[in-house]
C-alpha cells in the first residue's frame, strides 16, 4: 500500500510556482531554492500543477520540470505531478514518466478543450490509473476552467479502483460538495483542499487529508494547518480572515499567479515575477498595496504566536 511510503500523500502540499529567466526559460536554480524553502517552512510535500503554469510549458519542459521536482523534493517529502492533458494517450505518457521520475502520486485535470460526457471522462481517468501504480488525484479544476465533474463520477472511480483514487475538488460550493464526496465514498477517500487555503478551516472540519495551496504563503498555511490540528481557534480565526480576504480578490488563474510571484519576489525566493503570456490579469498599484497589507497582517499573527517560528530578518524587515 502507498500509505506505507515514508512520504504519505497528506498534510500541506504546496503547488510550486515555476521561476523563469528573463528569456522565459525555466530557472532551475531558483526552482531548487523555492522547493527547499517550502520544506524548510514546514511543507509535507510539493505539487506541480496549474499554478506551476503546467499548461504554458512544452511537453519537454513539463517532463524536465517533473524530473527536477522529483529529484529536489523527493528526498524531503511527497512529490505530486500533474499529468492532465487533452488526450488520454498523452496523459498516460506524462503519468508513466512521472512515476519513473520518482513521483509519489500523479494528479490530473480533465481535458479542457473537449466537452466530453462523463463516460468519456471516466475512461480518461481509468487509462491514467492503468498506466501507473501510484495514487491518482482527480482534480476538478472548475474553479479556474471547465465545468464541474459530478460527485457520482468521482465516487464511482473511487468505489471501483479503491483508495489509490484521491481527490482535489475545486467546484463551488466547496464545502457542501466536499461533504457530499465524503459521503459518496464512505468517508474513506483522501480529499485535499484546493481553494488556496481560503476554505481550509471549513474543509478541515469536514474531514480532509491535506491542503494544496500556492507556494507564496506556505508559512501561513502551515501555521493554519497546525492550529487546526491543535484546536487553536484563535490563531485559526486570525489567519483565516486575511487569507480569505486575499484569495477572495483573486478571480482567475492569472490573478493567483500574479500575486504568488509578486510575494515570492518580495520574500526573496524569486528574482522576478515573470509569468508566461498572454496573461489575463495584471497586478495594479491598488491591488499591490492590498496584498502588502494582508501579507503584513498574516506575518504579524505568525510573529505573535508564542510557539511561532520567527520570520527571517528579510521577511520581518520587508513591509
Amino acid at each position: 500500500m502507498h500509505n506505507a511510503h515514508p512520504h504519505p500523500i497528506a498534510g500541506v502540499l504546496p503547488v510550486f510556482q515555476t521561476p523563469y529567466h528573463d528569456d522565459e526559460t525555466i530557472d532551475f536554480a531558483t526552482l531548487e531554492k523555492e522547493i527547499h524553502w517550502l520544506f524548510d517552512q514546514g511543507a509535507d510535500g510539493i505539487v506541480m500543477a496549474m499554478v506551476s503554469e503546467t499548461l504554458r510549458l512544452s511537453s519537454d519542459e513539463r517532463r524536465a520540470l517533473a524530473e527536477a521536482a522529483c529529484a529536489i523534493g523527493g528526498p524531503r517529502g511527497a512529490v505530486v505531478i500533474s499529468v492532465g492533458a487533452e488526450s488520454s494517450r498523452v496523459a498516460e505518457g506524462y503519468a508513466r514518466h512521472a512515476e519513473a521520475a520518482g513521483a509519489h502520486a500523479v494528479m490530473a485535470i480533465p481535458p479542457i478543450a473537449t466537452d466530453a460526457d462523463e463516460s468519456e471522462l471516466k475512461r480518461y481517468y481509468e487509462r491514467i490509473l492503468g498506466a501507473v501504480s501510484i495514487p491518482v488525484i482527480v482534480q476538478d479544476a472548475s474553479g479556474y476552467i471547465g465545468r464541474p465533474m459530478s460527485i457520482a463520477l468521482q465516487a464511482n472511480l473511487f468505489n471501483t479502483h479503491g483508495p489509490r483514487v484521491m481527490f482535489k475538488p475545486e467546484a463551488q460550493p466547496i464545502g457542501p460538495r466536499l461533504s457530499e464526496l465524503h459521503r459518496a465514498t464512505g468517508h474513506r477517500a483522501s480529499i485535499f483542499e484546493g481553494s488556496g487555503g481560503a476554505a481550509l478551516a471549513d474543509s478541515y472540519a469536514r474531514g480532509i487529508a491535506g491542503a494544496m495551496p500556492g507556494a507564496d504563503l506556505i508559512d501561513v498555511i502551515v501555521a493554519l494547518w497546525r492550529a487546526l490540528k491543535a484546536g487553536d481557534a484563535d490563531v485559526v480565526t486570525r489567519l483565516s480572515a486575511p487569507l480569505s480576504t486575499l484569495i477572495g480578490r483573486l478571480t482567475n488563474l492569472d490573478a493567483f499567479l500574479a500575486v504568488e510571484k509578486y510575494l515570492l519576489v518580495k520574500r526573496g525566493v524569486f528574482k522576478n515575477a515573470i509569468v508566461r503570456g498572454p496573461v489575463g490579469y495584471h497586478l495594479d498599484a491598488d491591488m499591490r498595496r492590498e496584498v502588502d497589507r494582508l501579507f503584513d497582517e498574516m506575518q504579524a499573527v505568525l510573529l505573535a504566536r508564542p510557539s511561532g517560528r520567527q520570520s527571517t530578518p528579510a521577511q520581518a524587515a520587508d513591509a
